[in-house]
This record gives C-alpha cells, sequence and structure tokens, in this order.
C-alpha cells in the first residue's frame, strides 16, 4: 500500500506547486487535472484500505464465531460418545449405573438440540430471514406464558416468586417470540438464584410511549465490567463460571436480538441488595386486543 500511496503523495505536491506557480493557464490547468487525478487516487487507496480493514475484521469475528460453536458443540459430542461407547462396549453391568449414563446422554442431547435451536434462531434474526408477527399482545400474557416455561423448568421446586403487571399493557409483536425473550430471563434468574433461597420477581409497568418488563433475583448479580458483555453470542458472567453450571452463552444473546427486533432494547442493573435486575424496555402501543 506504501508503494502506491508514496508516487501519489509526490504526484500531489507537484500540482499543487503547478497550480500555486504557475503563470500559464496550460501550467494552472495542468495542476488543477494532477490535483483531480491524485484526489481520485487518494480517495480510491482510502476505500481500499478500508474495505480490507474491514474484510480482515470481519474475517476475524467469523473465526472467532466458528471456533466458540465448535467448542460448544464438541463438549456435549464427547460426553454422548464416551457414554456410548461405554454402553456398547458392556463396561457398565450395573442397571441403576446404566440408567444413569443413558439419563446424562439424554441430558447432552438435549444441551446440543438448544445449542441448535438457539444458534438457529440468532441466525435467522440477525440475517432479518425471521418475520416477526406485529400484532397487538398483552403485556400479562407475555409474562404469564414465560412464568408457565419456568414451571417446566423449576419443576415444583421451591421459590419465592413475586409478579407484578400493570393491567392494560399492550405492545406490538411477536407473541411467542417476545415470550421466549422473557422466559429466558426468567430461567437464568431461577439458575443463579441461591439454591436454598430462591428470590424472583417480575414486574411489569407502563407510561404514554414505553413499556418495562423487570426481571429480578438475588443471586451473586452481573460486575460492571461484564454488562456490556454478557449479551454477546457464548459469553458467560464469572458468576457462571463460579456456580459451574451449565450454558452456552446464547440465552442472553436470543433475548437482545429479539428486543431489538421489536424496535426495543435490555439491558441489566445491579438489584438491591444483592442480584441482577434485567430490564425490557419496548414500544408502548395503545392499540386494544381483539
Amino acid at each position: 500500500m506504501l508503494t502506491a500511496l508514496l508516487p501519489t503523495v509526490f504526484i500531489t505536491v507537484i500540482g499543487i506547486v503547478l497550480v500555486a506557480t504557475g503563470s500559464k493557464s496550460v501550467a494552472v490547468v495542468g495542476g488543477i487535472l494532477v490535483l483531480a487525478l491524485c484526489g481520485t487516487a487518494l480517495a480510491g487507496y482510502g476505500l481500499g484500505t478500508l474495505f480490507v480493514t474491514r474484510g480482515a475484521s470481519l474475517a476475524a469475528v467469523q473465526n472467532e464465531f466458528l471456533s466458540s460453536v465448535s467448542h460448544e458443540v464438541r463438549t456435549p459430542l464427547t460426553s454422548i460418545r464416551m457414554f456410548i461407547e461405554t454402553l456398547r462396549d458392556d463396561r457398565v453391568t450395573d442397571p441403576a449405573e446404566r440408567q444413569r449414563c443413558l439419563a446424562i446422554v439424554h441430558q447432552e442431547l438435549g444441551r446440543l438440540d438448544g445449542l441448535v435451536g438457539k444458534l438457529s434462531t440468532l441466525s435467522k434474526i440477525e440475517s432479518r430471514h425471521t418475520a416477526f408477527d406485529r400484532r397487538p399482545v398483552a403485556v400479562s400474557e407475555i409474562v404469564n406464558e414465560a412464568l408457565a416455561a419456568l414451571d417446566a423448568v423449576r419443576l415444583g421446586a421451591a421459590g419465592d416468586l413475586q409478579v407484578s403487571v400493570q393491567p392494560g399493557l399492550i405492545v406490538r409483536g411477536d407473541r411467542e417470540a417476545l415470550v421466549q425473550a422473557v422466559a429466558n430471563l426468567l430461567v437464568n434468574a431461577w439458575k443463579y438464584a441461591p439454591a436454598e433461597d430462591k428470590r424472583i420477581e417480575v414486574r411489569a409497568s407502563g407510561d404514554a410511549t414505553q413499556v418495562t418488563i423487570d426481571v429480578s433475583d438475588n443471586g451473586p448479580g452481573v460486575s460492571p465490567e461484564e454488562r456490556a458483555i454478557i449479551f454477546e453470542k457464548f459469553q458467560r458472567g464469572s458468576a457462571a463460571a463460579d456456580s459451574g453450571s451449565v450454558g452456552t452463552g446464547l440465552g442472553l444473546a436470543v433475548v437482545r436480538a429479539i428486543v431489538t427486533a421489536h424496535r426495543g432494547k435490555v439491558d441489566v442493573f445491579a438489584n438491591a441488595p444483592s442480584g441482577a435486575r434485567f430490564r425490557i424496555v419496548l414500544p408502548r402501543t395503545r392499540t386494544e386486543t381483539t
């Protein structure tokens, strides 16, 4: 690039000298033409550099993404293969132990299926291949269906779950996608709240222009340094690593993609006295559901 840039700069200087010192119209016109040519060359150089730099950055991001996907897929596959080989070679003879091995295989298959599903959802949203419905939806219905999804995860386990939804809140969007976004936050809150004293609160309120859905827990929370990265793909906070909980780091990325597609925003704050508070903000509509 320097080989191409240096002659262009040199010719530009010559053009400036011709324009500044030329006493004849031919010299002035020649200088202007030289400057125009050099300006075009410099602009092309700048654009070329920009495209090359952006292309290199994109390639780096793609390589990092593929590496992360490969790592996340390889972990359950390795576990599944190990247990299948163990069962195939009859190295486990105790019926109870065989059932435990099969349960782990089933769990890892579910984890793999969840990973593929989340990747598919993200890919469709980010490539704009997913056409979301744009219908009025009651926020109370979104919260209730998300709570039903949480019930399937908690399986009747004890916990203090507080729900407060302001009546009459309506948003325009895709019901199933919005339920998935809120459910992801609820499942995360349940996962990271302490086992002996889970306290989760869901609160929905609104003003004239927007609706706010808060999901709070009493877990370890999210450090200020991590709040900017946990919504990225395959990024998990230190609380997830410390707890040893199973996850792919895609749940919050799906939440952000869905909320952004609905012209909203999602953020996380500290929850007093402890824990995290995730907040979804969506445009409010006054249209009543039918």
